[in-house]
C-alpha cells in the first residue's frame, strides 16, 4: 500500500501548483453561510408551534407532535446528505441544493403566512368552534415544512464537513469546528428571541421574510467563495466495505476458522483478528477467486457492533428531552410571560434557555471543571464518565419538570387559561437539561469519532444527529401510547396531568442510566496512542 505521507505530499503539491485553494480566505463564507442557514432555520421552527396553533387552529399536543417530526426529520437526514456527498456530488454542490430547497420551503411558508386562503378562519376568543384546516391547506403547509426540513438537513452538517476539508492541520480543523458549532448556537438563539419576537409582535409575514432573507444571504456568501474552496471528489460511500464483511461472512460460513494470521488477508497494518464476534472473522478467510477483505475491514464492523449497545442509551436519554422541548412551549402559552414591564417573552423563545445553558456550560466545563477535576483526582474524566453525568442531570431535569408542572397545575387559572405563574418557573428544568448537554452531546460525539472505524471518522457526529432525529419520532410515538390510555394529555393541558408524563419520562430515564452503566462497564476503548493512532481492542 503506498505511503500515506507520500500521498499528502503529492497533495500539497498538486494544491501549490493549483493556487493554493482552501485556508482561512474560506472561513468567512463558509461560516458565513451557517450563520445564516441557521438564522433562516431557527426563526421557522422555534415558533412553529405556536403558528400551527394560532394560525391554523391545530390543538396543542397536535401541533407538539408535528413540531417533533419537523425536528425529527431536521436531524435525521443529514445522515443521507451525508452520504450523497461521499458517494455522488460532493459536499459543495449538496449544499448549494439543499439551500435551495430550503429557500423553496420558507417561501412557501410565507405564502401561508400571506395568503388568507392558505389558513382557516382566525378562532374567535373564547370559542369553541374553530374550523380546522381543510386537505388544501394542509398540504401546502406540509409541503413547506417538508422542503423547508430536508433542506436544513441537508446543509447542517455537510458545512461542517466543507470546512474542515480547508485545512491540513487538525489544530486549524479543531478552530474551525469551535467556531462552527459558536455561530450555530448564537444564530439560532438570536432567531429564537429577534425573528419569534418579531413574529409574535408584528406578523408572521415579516419573519417567515427575514427567514427567507437570511437563506437567499447564506446561498450568496456560498457561491462568492466559490473559487477559494478546496473542493474533495466523492470517494464512494464508506458503508460499502461494511456490508461487503457481512456478505463475505455468510457466504463463507461453512469455512472452518483459523488460527494463524497468514490465513487471512491483511492490509499494511497486519491486525490480528480479534475473537468478538468471531464468526465475522471468515470473511478475511483467503480463498481462491475471491475480493479481498482484510482483518481490519472486519475488526471496523465489530466496532460498530460493540457501539451499538452504547448508541441505543443515548437514543432512550434524548426521548424525554425531546418531549421536555415542545411540551415547554405549551406549559409557556399558558402561563403568566411578562417580564418587568410590559415586554412579553414569547412562547417559541422558551428553549433559548437551554440553548444559553449549553453553552455558557460548555465554556465552564471545557475551561474550569475539567482541568480542576484533573488536579484533584490527577487523571481525565473518562468520554463515559461524561456522558454518564449528562444522563444523571437529564433525569433531574425531568423531576424539576414534574415539580413545576404540579405547582403550574394547583395555580389559579382565569378565562383566557392562563395561570397566575410566571413563565420563569420553566428555566431552572431547562437550564439543567442544558447542563446535562453540556456533558453528553460532546462526550458522544467524541466518543464516536474516537471509537469510529477510520473511514467512518466524517460521519461519527452523523451518528449523535441519527440518534436525536429517531428521539424525536419516538417521542410521538409515547405521547400517542399516553393520550390513548390515560387521560394526562388533553388539548387543554390545564385539565390534565403533564406531570405524570415527566415523572414517566423520570422512571424511564432511571432505567436507561443503570442500562447505560452496565454497558459502559464492559466496553473497552480503542487504543489510541499521542500521534492519533489507534489499535483494535479485543
Amino acid at each position: 500500500m503506498r505511503d500515506k505521507s507520500a500521498g499528502s505530499m503529492d497533495e500539497a503539491a498538486r494544491l501549490s501548483r493549483k493556487g493554493r485553494r482552501g485556508g482561512w480566505i474560506t472561513f468567512p463564507f463558509i461560516i458565513g453561510t451557517m450563520g445564516c442557514l441557521a438564522l433562516a432555520a431557527g426563526g421557522w421552527t422555534a415558533n412553529l408551534i405556536v403558528y400551527l396553533i394560532q394560525e391554523f387552529n391545530i390543538k396543542s399536543i397536535s401541533s407538539a407532535k408535528i413540531y417533533n417530526f419537523v425536528n425529527g426529520s431536521i436531524t435525521l437526514f443529514p445522515i443521507v446528505g451525508a452520504v450523497i456527498a461521499d458517494s455522488f456530488l460532493g459536499c459543495y454542490s449538496v449544499i448549494c441544493f439543499s439551500s435551495l430547497i430550503s429557500l423553496l420551503g420558507t417561501l412557501v411558508l410565507v405564502l401561508t403566512a400571506v395568503v388568507d386562503r392558505l389558513r382557516p378562519p382566525a378562532c374567535e376568543d373564547g370559542s369553541n368552534l374553530c374550523k380546522y384546516p381543510s386537505h388544501l391547506q394542509f398540504g401546502v403547509l406540509y409541503i413547506g415544512l417538508a422542503l423547508a426540513s430536508l433542506g436544513n438537513a441537508g446543509t447542517r452538517f455537510t458545512i461542517a464537513t466543507m470546512g474542515a476539508d480547508q485545512f491540513d492541520s487538525p489544530k486549524h480543523r479543531g478552530i474551525f469546528f469551535n467556531w462552527y458549532i459558536f455561530t450555530m448556537y448564537t444564530a439560532t438563539i438570536v432567531s429564537s428571541t429577534a425573528i419569534v419576537y418579531v413574529e409574535d409582535n408584528l406578523s408572521w409575514t415579516w419573519g417567515f421574510t427575514i427567514c427567507a432573507v437570511a437563506n437567499v444571504l447564506g446561498l450568496a456568501l456560498l457561491l462568492s467563495g466559490r473559487r477559494s474552496y478546496r473542493l474533495m471528489k466523492p470517494q464512494g460511500s464508506p458503508f460499502t466495505s461494511l456490508v461487503r464483511v457481512a456478505v463475505a461472512a455468510l457466504s463463507k460460513r461453512k469455512m472452518t476458522l483459523s488460527d494463524k494470521n497468514e490465513d487471512y488477508y491483511q492490509d499494511s497494518t497486519k491486525t490480528a483478528p480479534t475473537h468478538f464476534f468471531r464468526f465475522l472473522n471468515r470473511a478475511a478467510l483467503q480463498t481462491e477467486g475471491d475480493k479481498a477483505i482484510t482483518v481490519m475491514q472486519v475488526e471496523e464492523l465489530k466496532g460498530l457492533i460493540k457501539l451499538f449497545p452504547l448508541w441505543s442509551t443515548g437514543l432512550s436519554l434524548c426521548i424525554p428531552l425531546a418531549i421536555q422541548l415542545s411540551l415547554t412551549v405549551i406549559q409557556a402559552l399558558t402561563m403568566d410571560r411578562h417580564l418587568g414591564g410590559r415586554f412579553k417573552i414569547p412562547a417559541g423563545s422558551m428553549p433559548v434557555f437551554i440553548l444559553a445553558s449549553t453553552s455558557l456550560s460548555i465554556f465552564i466545563i471545557d475551561r474550569v471543571a475539567l482541568p480542576l477535576w484533573e488536579r484533584l483526582t490527577t487523571r481525565p474524566l473518562t468520554l463515559l464518565q461524561r456522558i454518564g453525568i449528562g444522563h444523571a442531570l437529564t433525569i433531574a431535569s425531568m423531576a424539576v419538570s414534574a415539580a413545576v408542572e404540579r405547582k403550574r397545575l394547583r395555580s389559579d387559572a382565569g378565562n383566557d387559561g392562563i395561570v397566575a405563574m410566571s413563565a420563569m418557573w420553566l428555566v431552572p428544568q431547562l437550564g439543567i437539561a442544558g447542563l446535562g448537554e453540556a456533558f453528553h452531546f460532546p462526550g458522544q460525539i467524541a466518543l464516536y469519532y474516537q471509537e469510529f472505524p477510520n473511514t467512518l471518522k466524517t460521519t461519527a457526529t452523523a451518528a449523535v444527529a441519527l440518534f436525536i432525529g429517531i428521539a424525536f419520532y419516538c417521542s410521538n410515538g409515547i405521547i400517542d401510547v399516553v393520550r390513548s390510555v390515560t387521560a394526562w394529555l388533553p388539548d387543554d393541558i390545564n385539565d390534565g396531568r403533564l406531570d405524570n408524563l415527566y415523572w414517566l419520562c423520570c422512571i424511564l430515564g432511571a432505567f436507561n442510566f443503570c442500562y447505560f452503566l452496565v454497558c459502559a462497564s464492559f466496553y473497552s476503548y480503542k487504543i489510541v496512542d499521542e500521534s492519533g493512532d489507534d489499535s483494535i481492542t479485543t
